[in-house]
């Protein structure tokens, strides 16, 4: 029994379907729940894991480990070099997926940052939409025709998956959001809340426009990863905080990882809400505005091509 209401019973171990033949790509899968992941699909025999990430190092370290904890060691994981802050970055990690492989068959948009101080990419967008939303937006639609030839295939079943959070509740309204100017002036955790609002758009807005795709986001629950090191670093209090009651508040990777997990290839196709928003464990949040306002994520969707044709992408 997972310590969630309503949730799914769901064990990674057992209940996995077998993905001999699959490719499948996970952002940020150097650590937290990226990693725990890779570590639970590597079980089930994939074809090929991209562990995307920025840091070599620390990608070939977390590919080690998670081979230290499967058997056979022989499964392929392939290091994906990306930095979601620069477009360069992620053009050069489409690309390179598209070399090794023609088809695709599961892409979790896992990675992240959170409530950092104020920034911009190397494009000039706010650095947690940019990071968060933009950079991934762009990965997507780099890698939708390797998606889309995947779906050609046989008994076709196709997912993207956006790790997204509750901290949408954070969230400005629309227009704020698809103003660079108006949201660097919020606070940290509004333009956090921005990012993840504009994931479970884009995901619901994805699957109306792709509907052979099963698109879906989720709120992984609330899981202490390195997410939280920048706001410890400059904050003292908070650090003394996490420190002693992190252990009571916050869960494991391995627990934030089943909803992620669960989506990607427990569930059925026929089992999920094309475009829907989910929670901990696999429970559909059928009321959630930013995955139910169609008007917003087609405004989402055209202001992020916009800007992506704007960059030359």
């Amino acid at each position: 029994m997972w310590p969630f209401s309503s949730s799914i019973d769901f064990v990674p171990d057992n209940d996995i379907e077998d993905l001999t033949g699959k490719v499948i790509l996970v952002t940020g899968g150097n650590t937290g729940i990226g990693k725990e992941t890779i570590l639970q699909l590597a079980k089930h025999n994939p074809r090929k894991l991209f562990l995307a990430a920025r840091a070599q190092s620390k990608a070939q370290d977390a590919i080690a480990d998670i081979k230290s904890g499967i058997s056979p060691k022989t499964i392929d994981i392939e290091y994906l070099p990306l930095d979601l802050s620069s477009l360069a970055s992620v053009k050069a990690a489409a690309e390179r997926v598209r070399e090794r492989c023609s088809r695709l068959d599961v892409l979790i948009l896992n990675a992240g940052i959170m409530a950092v101080p104020p920034g911009k990419t190397s494009e000039g967008f706010e650095i947690q939409l940019g990071t968060n939303h933009v950079g991934h937006a762009l990965l997507t639609k780099l890698l939708l025709p390797t998606l889309e030839a995947t779906v050609a295939e046989q008994n076709p079943d196709v997912r993207v998956v956006v790790v997204a959070s509750n901290a949408y509740s954070f969230a400005p309204n629309i227009d704020t959001i698809l103003s660079t100017e108006k949201l660097y002036e919020t606070s940290p955790w509004t333009r956090y809340g921005a990012s993840k609002a504009a994931n479970i758009l884009f995901a619901a807005e994805l699957a109306r426009r792709y509907p052979s795709l099963t698109a879906v986001s989720l709120h992984p629950g609330t899981i202490g990863t390195d997410l939280y090191l920048p706001n410890q670093r400059s904050n003292f209090a908070l650090r003394c905080f996490l420190t002693i009651f992190g252990p009571m508040l916050f869960q494991t990777p391995q627990t934030g990882a089943l909803t992620q997990l669960y989506l990607a290839s427990g569930a059925k196709k026929e089992q999920l809400e094309n475009g829907g928003f989910y929670t901990p464990v696999g429970v559909l949040q059928k009321n959630n505005k930013w995955a139910n306002e169609k008007t917003w994520g087609e405004a989402l969707w055209d202001w992020t091509e916009a800007q992506l044709k704007g960059k030359g992408y």
